[in-house]
């Protein structure tokens, strides 16, 4: 089952509720702490891990797929790794659609398994706090909407662990539409000076297929649903209605049908993501638009030069 998240954990000051739970915060905080460090640092193939802190909707994946697209400009036989989860069949299903995919409950072997096969890069979706691996590379992801929420940990806020953490990576990605770019900037660099802050957005790679003049029904079951709004929006599509599910959500045919009503009563056309698709394969969908889009990243040679440095170590 898909839950969303308390919307008290995203309101920029912490309220009743956040202080309640905030000792069960500090409690796991504290068992994180006793976490046996990774010992696996001899791995014959170089390993990416593109994470985040908190929890959900930093646009993980989307980066993955376009680490993973530079590696093949520059001839770099690469994969991905992702820990294998029940519920997240759409995820899985985009990264084995843009290439080789290791799956696995524990993320080790899949990364010895990658090697055994001759990729030369591993790029991992997700596990920054698997600390059974040691990375050459850590991206911590944020995005600019989302922030850091109400900047508490689990389960008193979004955190998976305390912001001032980010002393300890070396890359942090910001992801969105640039929103609040400067103002979160400064915060990160006062936490950590030295810290490459790397930054994208997203851009449609089929807006000629929607017309302005339209009105549009936008839904969503991802983390980062806001974002993908306002990537419309940025477009100049005109949203009248946008539904919010939770991340990796599974449809019904009563969503569906639910959805498909609403749309005739306003007279709007339907627009969802393409992560969504791979969950809607079984529905009827003839009336629903896929909006495709990729990342584009801001300061891309820079990253290239930062990834593609064998020498590396983090």
């Amino acid at each position: 089952m898909n839950l969303k998240k308390p919307k008290f954990w995203d309101v920029q000051k912490p309220n009743l509720y956040s202080y309640i739970l905030f000792p069960f915060a500090i409690l796991l905080q504290i068992l994180n702490l006793f976490k046996k460090k990774p010992k696996n640092k001899n791995i014959k193939i170089k390993t990416i891990c593109v994470g985040n802190i908190y929890i959900g909707g930093t646009g993980k994946t989307s980066l993955s797929i376009k680490i993973k697209e530079i590696f093949e400009k520059h001839k770099i036989k690469s994969c991905f790794i992702k820990k294998y989860y029940y519920n997240q069949k759409d995820e899985q299903n985009l990264l084995s659609s843009k290439g080789k995919l290791f799956l696995n409950s524990k993320r080790i072997h899949s990364i010895n398994q990658a090697a055994n096969e001759g990729y030369e890069v591993a790029i991992l979706d997700d596990g920054l706090q698997d600390f059974s691996v040691s990375y050459d590379i850590r991206i911590v992801c944020f995005n600019n909407l989302n922030w850091i929420g109400n900047g508490l940990t689990i389960p008193a806020g979004p955190l998976r662990e305390n912001i001032k953490n980010i002393k300890n990576y070396s890359h942090l990605f910001l992801n969105g539409n640039l929103e609040n770019s400067k103002t979160i900037k400064e915060q990160i660099f006062n936490i950590n000076p030295k810290i490459n802050i790397h930054e994208g957005k997203y851009v449609p790679l089929n807006i000629n297929e929607f017309n302005n003049q339209n009105k549009y029904l936008v839904f969503s079951g991802i983390g980062n649903h806001k974002t993908f709004l306002s990537m419309i929006k940025n477009y100049g599509l005109k949203v009248i209605k946008d539904i919010e599910f939770p991340d990796h959500y599974n449809y019904t045919d009563n969503d569906i049908q639910q959805i498909l009503r609403q749309s005739k009563e306003m007279s709007a056309k339907i627009i969802t993501t393409e992560k969504d698709f791979y969950r809607l394969k079984d529905k009827k969908i003839e009336d629903i638009k896929i909006m495709k889009s990729e990342l584009q990243i801001i300061d891309e040679d820079k990253l290239i030069n930062s990834i593609l440095n064998k020498n590396e170590k983090y």
